[in-house]
């Protein structure tokens, strides 16, 4: 890297003298105003170049640190003249406002990572380690964000014909993952390398990250957001307002974000209409459903709330059997009596709302049995009866590794 020209040399004694001031106490925010006349018209390129400059004149880690504050409090102020496409509450919104967020997790780490240049080791890291650790955990808890898009904004463009720019986006997702995964690795390996490999292969990712997450919303934002405004229309945001709020939000998501005038969704029982039963999330016929229900590689038995057994599925290898006898005998019955008691204590802690799960294996014929009861309970969480469900995981214990292809 060549010596930095008389314009930049200004710049860095300009940042020289801000950094001096905030290691005396003075506030990034109070600063930031100083810090944007002292870059002026500075590239994302020559910053970075000025840095590093004071970075090898030996200037302390902590002071370099005390510089991304500034760098961090003229970013937000940033996002925050960008404004968004839709007001607070609108799923757009949301994601926007979390695209933010993510891009400040960014900058944090390019500034960290800038941070540890100077380091000799990770003893001597211990702030920037802990940084690193923060930035980790908000990372990981962006899974959401990208699920939410996946799962929910993405069919709803694609009812409209939006087909390819989703495609193209969860590609980009995966792309993230993995580079979010290779960061993740690296953080938790950092004691098993040399240190300078470390800390060439965290700068690696961290603006590999960057630079993905830039452009990636940059795309979402500006072509993928406003065309899903003017194909959606107004009634189906409610919707995709209340499919959002099932699969959650992020830790750094707003709470003005998500707060909305949506209207609640009813929860009618499932109707039939031309054969199909409605339910809240799709419609089936009475013969897929049961065929649904007897390809599951489990045993189901319902037991209605008058303790009286109801339904029971027929799958293929049904590992206790059922004749359709029981049908209308009470529980209790259908088990000895020398586990009566703890039938009943089950029912009894279901109804009470004592207990959500009553689990237990045995081994039966060299094959382990899981056995699991779970109460049902309808959208109010009044008891509607127990459900019995029953599998033999004799090979699922033995499952190690992955497996992604057929």
């Amino acid at each position: 890297m060549g010596p930095l020209h008389d314009d930049a040399k200004s710049k860095k004694e300009g940042l020289k003298a801000l950094i001096r001031r905030l290691h005396q106490g003075e506030k990034p925010e109070d600063l930031k105003e100083e810090f944007r006349q002292v870059i002026g018209d500075a590239s994302s390129a020559e910053i970075p170049q000025i840095e590093e400059e004071l970075i090898k004149e030996g200037m302390p880690r902590e002071q370099i640190l005390k510089l991304c504050d500034l760098h961090l409090a003229l970013f937000k102020e940033t996002l925050q003249e960008g404004g968004t496409l839709a007001p607070p509450g609108h799923p757009i919104h949301t994601l926007m406002e979390e695209h933010n967020a993510l891009l400040g997790f960014a900058d944090q780490l390019k500034c960290v990572t800038d941070a540890l240049q100077s380091a000799s080791d990770l003893t001597s890291s211990a702030e920037e380690i802990e940084e690193l650790r923060r930035i980790e955990e908000g990372l990981k808890d962006s899974a959401s964000h990208y699920v939410r898009e996946e799962n929910v904004l993405f069919p709803y463009l694609e009812r409209h014909g939006i087909t390819q720019p989703p495609a193209i986006m969860w590609t980009e997702h995966d792309k993230i993952r993995g580079i979010e995964k290779g960061l993740y690795d690296l953080i938790a390996g950092r004691e098993k390398m040399a240190f300078d490999a470390f800390r060439e292969q965290l700068k690696t990712a961290a603006i590999s990250l960057a630079e993905i997450l830039s452009n990636h919303f940059y795309k979402e934002n500006n072509i993928l957001f406003p065309t899903g405004l003017k194909v959606i229309a107004g009634d189906e945001w409610n919707e995709i307002g209340r499919q959002f709020d099932e699969l959650g939000y992020t830790s750094f998501t707003p709470e003005s974000a998500v707060v909305s005038s949506r209207v609640a969704e009813s929860h009618a029982p499932a109707r039939v209409k031309e054969g199909k039963m409605l339910f809240g999330t799709g419609e089936v016929s009475e013969e897929e459903l049961e065929s649904m229900l007897d390809s599951l590689p489990v045993d189901i038995t319902f037991v209605d709330k008058e303790d009286k057994v109801r339904y029971f599925s027929q799958t293929k290898d049904r590992i206790f059997p059922r004749t359709k006898a029981i049908i209308g005998r009470e529980v209790q019955q259908c088990h000895p009596q020398k586990s009566i008691h703890v039938v009943n204590q089950i029912v009894d802690d279901f109804k009470r709302g004592r207990r959500e799960v009553a689990e237990f294996w045995i081994n039966m014929e060299g094959r382990l049995i899981y056995i699991r009861y779970f109460p049902v309970r309808n959208k109010k969480g009044e008891y509607l009866g127990v459900i019995e469900v029953t599998q033999d995981i004799t090979d699922v214990q033995k499952i190690e590794g992955e497996k992604r292809l057929l």
